[in-house]
This record gives structure tokens, sequence and C-alpha cells, in this order.
């Protein structure tokens, strides 16, 4: 149980032998939300950080942290899943909890095929149109290979087609899953 009013700990009363025999306090972590992969930088806002020790995201350690001043630590998010709580501890003790929630990544969708028909005998270049295209893995026209496809960016492929008939569901596959279909016809 600290020993002087909770006005002293936030600097009121300037006596730092006072402060400093306080748990550190945690007010925000900004932002607050990331994904599940970690690796992004969060900070954390608070009173009495300086000299932390540790930060932890639900137990797991922050990657790095950095101690910015008295009421700011730059941390690196480790993976994770859900929501958890975030502490920081300084040899005062361990800091109350503030939220962190990782989001699951999103799985990528198909908007539109340009153009949506090609010869049966493939070699078209088809561009993907969608979100969350980053890091695809694979392009499939049915159960088929796309013959080659590039990423372009976020939310689009220029992929060429296989070979094929009728028609065929289109996906792309990420870390994140597979997309829904989009329909490609072959004439």
């Amino acid at each position: 149980m600290p020993t002087a009013p909770f006005w002293w700990a936030v600097g009121v009363n300037h006596h730092p032998r006072e402060v400093s025999s306080l748990a550190p306090i945690l007010l925000a972590v900004v932002p607050s939300q990331g994904p599940a992969a970690g690796g992004n930088t969060t900070t954390l806002i608070g009173v009495g950080l300086s000299g932390a020790t540790a930060v932890n995201f639900g137990g797991v350690p922050a990657t790095t942290f950095t101690v910015q001043f008295d009421g700011a630590i730059l941390a690196t998010v480790p993976p994770g899943v859900g929501t958890v709580p975030v502490t920081v501890t300084t040899p005062s003790g361990t800091s109350n909890t503030s939220n962190y929630t990782y989001q699951a990544p999103a799985l990528p969708t198909i908007i539109a095929l340009v153009p949506p028909i090609g010869l049966a005998i493939g070699g078209v270049p088809v561009l993907i149109v969608g979100t969350n295209l980053a890091g695809a893995t694979s392009v499939q026209f049915g159960a088929v290979p796309a013959s080659s496809f590039t990423v372009l960016g976020d939310g689009a492929i220029l992929a060429t087609s296989p070979p094929g008939s009728g028609t065929v569901p289109v996906t792309v596959t990420t870390a994140s899953g597979t997309s829904t279909p989009a329909s490609f016809t072959y004439l």
C-alpha cells in the first residue's frame, strides 16, 4: 500500500523518493490492436515507467521495448491470439493491466476477374482484383494452378490462365487461407 496520496504519484509533489516507491501505472496501449503475427510497434502510456525491466502481452515478453521517458514505452508486440492484458514491470512493481487485441489475419477476397473469360488453350492474362492478396502462394483455375502469376500489391494479381474448359472457380491462397471463388469461363 503506497504511503503517499495518488496525486503525488503523478508528479504533483516532485518528491522522487516517494514516487519511485509506487508501482507503475499503465493508462493506455496505443494502438490497442494489431496482427496476430505481432511485429508491430505500440506505445504504452503511463506513469512511473522509467527503469522498466519487462513488458508483457498476456504473459509473453515484448519482442523489444524502449523507455522513451517516464510516461512512454515503445514496444514491439510478440505474436498472440485474442485479447490479452499488457503489463509493465519496474523495480517498484508491476503495473495494472491494459488490454491489447490480436486480430485474426484477413482472408484474401476476389472482387473481379478482368476478363472473366478466356481461350481454352490458356495463356490469357487475367487481372484478379480484390483485397488481402499480398503474399499469395497460389492461384488456382479450378484444380489447375495458374501458368504464372505476379502479385501487383494487396489489391491485384496478374495471372496467366492455364488450359481448361467450361466454367471454373478461381481462388487465391495466402498464409491466411483461401479466398471464396470467382468464376472464369473458357471459350
